[in-house]
């Protein structure tokens, strides 16, 4: 009996698989139909078709197939199977129990993780979850992973394991018997991480103001709505933020890879996800779509954002459940999908961007009636989860002097530039990759202690605005990411006042129930 390892994919992350190969001689005389191969251990129908497969694949390399009954098993058994993975493990199990593999082969197979699908010609097809079999790999202390050729790429972007791809099923059985060697995947280039995006700020004409709030809500790493009438650029704005945050570090961009790799959705040839994701789904979304689900679970729209952007156009047009299935990814930074067989946990710190419009028919009220429809326009979005979006811009509509004026305004570069400066004084204060949107209770009554007449102030604005306890914290946190923005030691009144301001439908709400 053969053992190859291997894995499954749970959410994300991958667990070891074993497959065990037996073959049992068939009885002279037995007249059923000839050799059988059943696959046992939970798998799916595509894991229970595999033996066509492998046993096509095997003749295509002119390879024998099994003369009597085999029986493959994955281990353990009482995990759930899915996908073509196994295929090449497989067909690599049958070779070795038939000694076309040699002994010297065993230490590769002891020591390697092997996964691939096989077309029925011996290619070897790719599969979803490269990179986090390398993560697994790597814990679990193997030399690495032999896999198909286009998944060799985001494999390496895990760091101390070996990574060698595949094309062929007769390729890969001459390299375990050191036929020929296949030269090892390189790790990915050292070269610095892209700014992307597809609009620049400076194409943005007039909205200095909202251009600011942005940056701030990038410096701080808060959530943001803009509120605004249609074609005032919200859209346009949204779309140029990624090109003002800080890069992603080699940390972050392994957390997104392995996020993408698991729905095979990593560009060919690509190692590492180097820029900032941007999602931005449209608002007939269901709730599965945008938090994940299904029966096999998998990630939705807020954990593809992970360390990226989730921009949500029209806000209020999308289902009410969907909206309030966010809250607890944008307190918690995680997303936590149970089903009967087990409960499964997806990334997903993002950075929340909305846009809306003031009222169904666009524009913000002017008279009794339309402000009437505005409070119930707004009333769709609840407060809870208002509470956790830190910023409310209201963006106006651009004049028609800013339309035709030459002038260009802030750009993306210039932007980047402040963002990164704030960025720098909060890492210098509370340590890297600590925003100020995400810092702890206790860490913030420390770096952002007010006290005399900012005191008075946001006493008041809770009082007059009926603010929450959490809509407290988030003015506090948009107040010292504007000191952080502007070179500001202490938190003041003036920061303050601004935070406030930022929170225009809290005053909404207030008049309305006024």
């Amino acid at each position: 009996m053969q053992r190859i390892q291997s894995f499954s994919l749970r959410g994300i992350d991958a667990v070891p698989v074993e497959i065990e190969c037996d073959e049992r001689p068939r009885r002279e005389g037995s007249n059923d139909g000839g050799p059988r191969t059943t696959v046992v251990g939970l798998p799916d129908a595509s894991i229970r078709e595999s033996h066509q497969r492998v046993r096509a694949a095997l003749s295509a390399c002119r390879f024998p197939s099994p003369r009597g009954d085999c029986v493959i098993n994955l281990a353990p058994a009482d995990l759930r199977k899915e996908g073509p993975v196994y295929d090449l493990p497989i067909a690599i199990a049958i070779l070795r129990m038939q000694g076309i593999i040699g002994e010297r082969a065993d230490d590769r197979l002891d020591r390697f993780a092997i996964a691939g699908e096989l077309a029925l010609d011996g290619l070897v097809r790719p599969i979803r979850g490269a990179t986090s079999l390398a993560v697994l790999a790597r814990d679990r202390g193997l030399r690495g992973v032999i896999l198909p050729t286009l998944n060799a790429p985001e494999a390496a972007a895990v760091a101390g394991i070996e990574v060698y791809g595949v094309s062929r099923l007769d390729e890969t059985v001459g390299f375990l018997n050191g036929m020929y060697d296949i030269p090892r995947e390189p790790p990915p280039s050292e070269c610095p991480p892209p700014f992307g995006a597809a609009m620049d700020f400076a194409d943005v004409r007039g909205q200095e103001a909202a251009k600011r709030a942005l940056a701030l809500a990038a410096a701080g790493g808060h959530n943001a709505l803009l509120i605004g009438p249609a074609g005032s650029g919200k859209t346009m704005m949204a779309r140029a933020l990624p090109g003002i945050l800080p890069p992603l570090t080699l940390d972050e961009s392994l957390d997104v890879t392995r996020i993408y790799s698991s729905i095979g959705a990593v560009p060919r040839g690509t190692g590492l996800i180097r820029e900032r994701p941007f999602r931005a789904p449209h608002h007939s979304a269901s709730a599965a779509a945008i938090v994940g689900g299904g029966s096999t679970p998998r990630p939705g729209e807020v954990s593809l954002s992970h360390h990226g952007v989730l921009f949500l156009d029209e806000l209020p047009e999308f289902p009410r459940v969907a909206l309030e299935c966010l809250r607890e990814p944008l307190e918690d930074g995680f997303v936590t999908i149970s089903r009967a067989n087990g409960t499964l946990r997806f990334p997903a710190r993002v950075m929340l961007v909305a846009a809306m419009n003031p009222t169904h028919a666009g524009g913000f009220a002017q008279t009794a009636t339309e402000t009437r429809a505005q409070e119930k326009y707004i009333g769709k979005l609840s407060g809870p989860l208002l509470d956790r979006i830190d910023m409310h811009v209201e963006v106006r509509a651009v004049p028609f002097a800013s339309l035709r004026s030459s002038r260009v305004g802030l750009s993306s570069a210039e932007l980047r530039t402040k963002v990164l400066d704030a960025r720098g004084r909060m890492e210098a204060r509370q340590g890297p990759a600590r925003t100020n949107a995400r810092l702890p209770g206790r860490d913030l009554d420390r770096w952002c202690a007010i006290d005399g007449s900012a005191q008075r102030l946001l006493e008041t604005a809770m009082r007059d605005l009926g603010l929450s306890a959490r809509a407290y914290d988030r003015v506090r946190r948009v107040a010292r990411t504007i000191a952080d923005f502007d070179g500001i030691n202490d938190v003041c009144e003036a920061q303050i006042a601004e935070a406030i301001h930022y929170r225009i439908l809290d005053r909404i709400r207030s008049g309305a129930a006024a």
